[in-house]
């Protein structure tokens, strides 16, 4: 499995693509800058099979409708946050000068952690709320890599202080969720650049 971090938005949120020898891919978190994101398909000659929501604040899914129209393909997000796509107030883009976020409801729900095989792709998915009630893992044992939204950043954690964040809630998830994986393990965080859970660990000064 290969992924590729694409920055977009006005807070530069990361949209994954993860994709197998077939070259089919997942898309996670489609922040905004469609056209951007559409284009990293095509470089790649990529075939997507569905997008793939670690949670559902607006600089996570501000392109959302514009990328599922492209490729009619279906969207997952936690059954926790069902509503916050529909719901500016919720998703927090009523709270920011960025422009509202309104969406259409989400084609599946995650309703449980554990193992699952979506379009052909199989992962772990942990639940890892705190910065968001509905805020998911995506963990490709195989491959040794975990894409935790902003649950875990380098060096830094998700903020709590937008509606549903939980600061003690959040810490829970990290150390009982991702800090138990191998050491080795690549973190790719909703914000900023990859790091590794031996790194965050040890450096992270939020987790001592």
């Amino acid at each position: 499995m290969k992924w590729k971090r694409t920055p977009v938005g006005p807070v530069a949120a990361n949209c994954y693509l993860v994709w197998n020898e077939s070259k089919n891919c997942l898309i996670i978190d489609p922040g905004g800058e469609d056209e951007k994101i559409r284009a990293a398909i095509k470089k790649l000659n990529l075939s997507p099979r569905a997008i793939l929501l670690t949670h559902c604040h607006f600089d996570h899914i501000a392109a959302l409708e514009e990328i599922r129209q492209s490729y009619s393909i279906p969207v997952y997000v936690h059954e926790n946050e069902a509503k916050w796509l529909l719901d500016p107030a919720l998703n927090g883009s009523q709270l920011f000068n960025l422009g509202t976020v309104r969406c259409k409801p989400a084609d599946r729900f995650f309703t449980t952690e554990g193992t699952l095989d979506v379009e052909g792709f199989q992962f772990t998915l942990f639940e890892t709320p705190g910065h968001s009630p509905g805020s998911v893992s995506f963990y490709f044992e195989d491959d040794c890599f975990v894409i935790s939204g902003d649950a875990l950043f380098y060096g830094s954690i998700g903020r709590t202080d937008l509606p549903g964040g939980n600061h003690k809630e959040l810490i829970k998830s990290i150390k009982e969720k991702l800090l138990t994986l191998p050491d080795d393990t690549i973190v790719l965080p909703g914000h900023d650049q990859e790091t590794t859970i031996n790194q965050e660990k040890e450096h992270n000064p939020f987790l001592k």
